[in-house]
């Protein structure tokens, strides 16, 4: 029974049991994501005071200036999954190709293969403004005793059995599921544990927030400027406000805890969108349905869409059901 107040590390042995196929693994995978993200908390705080602002020079897999910060986030991480030696594989938005990892003598024996975007809004860090990190996790599908292939990334959403964020803001909260809801964590700084401060989170069925980059309007597709125009329209229940950081996980977290639609559709300058299948919309998607959410391409379930290519794209809505219902109404209708 979950209690509020718990530590992370007791939540996390408590509901050990829900995985009868699992001798442990995944609970220190879980353990080592939030080694990690103590870390990268400890080093976003210091942006100002020692040099991690700014690009590093370096472009990554997606042709994208890379933040000095993406690189040591996406190090730290890498770092904490490795050293624990629970996982065969590692993809990282940051990196351009997949990971084997095989520690030593253990003959590729890991079950589990974790994908992640180190720091999701990395851009904003220069403004101080709230940054994450996003995690999805798999079972591999390829025989245990033979490194990891590709076949391991590429599976649908459907497939994950924990997704999760942290979100570095005013607070630095750890929110993930393992398929029995979802579950926020909040980080005590003066002594570096994490607490279950929101237990059971759930989307409003309706909401009064749409999330969207409204800069690139003209770039939308009719059905999206149609279900924007619906949003704007002076009704009983509207207009709804409009709110967008630019940082997926801080939209996300804002519009779940008070009910919202975030969305990042296809347009005239993206075909496929922005936001990456793997590393971003799957861990997001099965957050949002365990917390009684939706999250869409437009037309279908994100969780049912089935991998081609690592660094994949796709259009994203993702919020509470009612509202992403919504929007695919509109998408549907001026197709």
């Amino acid at each position: 029974m979950t209690k509020k107040n718990q530590t992370l590390g007791e939540f996390i042995i408590e509901n050990q049991k829900a995985f009868p196929y699992s001798t442990g693994e995944l609970s220190k995978l879980i353990n080592a994501i939030r080694l990690a993200a103590k870390v990268v908390n400890y080093e976003v705080n210091k942006a100002g005071l020692v040099d991690i602002l700014g690009s590093s020079g370096d472009i990554n897999a997606q042709g994208e200036d890379q933040q000095k910060l993406d690189v040591l986030a996406n190090e730290k991480f890498i770092q904490s999954l490795t050293n624990r030696e629970i996982v065969c594989g590692i993809a990282s938005e940051e990196e351009d190709d997949f990971v084997v990892i095989n520690s030593k003598d253990n003959n590729h024996q890991n079950k589990y293969v974790v994908l992640f975007d180190p720091l999701d809004g990395s851009s904003n860090i220069d403004v101080n403004v709230s940054v994450g990190t996003i995690f999805s996790v798999y079972r591999r599908i390829t025989p245990i005793g033979t490194p990891v292939s590709i076949e391991d990334f590429l599976q649908p959403g459907r497939q994950q059995v924990a997704a999760g964020y942290v979100v570095y803001g005013t607070s630095t909260m750890l929110v993930y599921t393992t398929g029995f809801g979802v579950n926020g964590f909040t980080l005590n700084p003066a002594i570096g544990t994490f607490y279950l401060s929101h237990p059971n989170m759930q989307y409003p069925k309706d909401g009064r927030i749409y999330s969207v980059n409204e800069g690139n309007y003209v770039h939308f597709p009719v059905g999206v400027k149609k279900y924007i125009k619906y949003c704007q329209e002076e009704e009983e229940d509207r207009p709804y406000t409009s709110r967008y950081i630019g940082s997926l996980v801080s939209d996300f977290h804002r519009n779940m805890i008070k009910g919202g639609i975030f969305i990042y559709p296809k347009s005239s300058l993206s075909n496929n969108g922005k936001l990456r299948l793997l590393y971003e919309c799957n861990p997001m998607a099965f957050i949002a349905e365990q917390a009684g959410g939706r999250a869409s391409d437009g037309y279908k379930p994100i969780l049912d869409v089935v991998p081609t290519e690592l660094h994949q794209r796709i259009p994203f809505f993702c919020g509470s059901e009612n509202m992403v219902a919504k929007a695919e109404e509109f998408i549907a209708k001026y197709n």
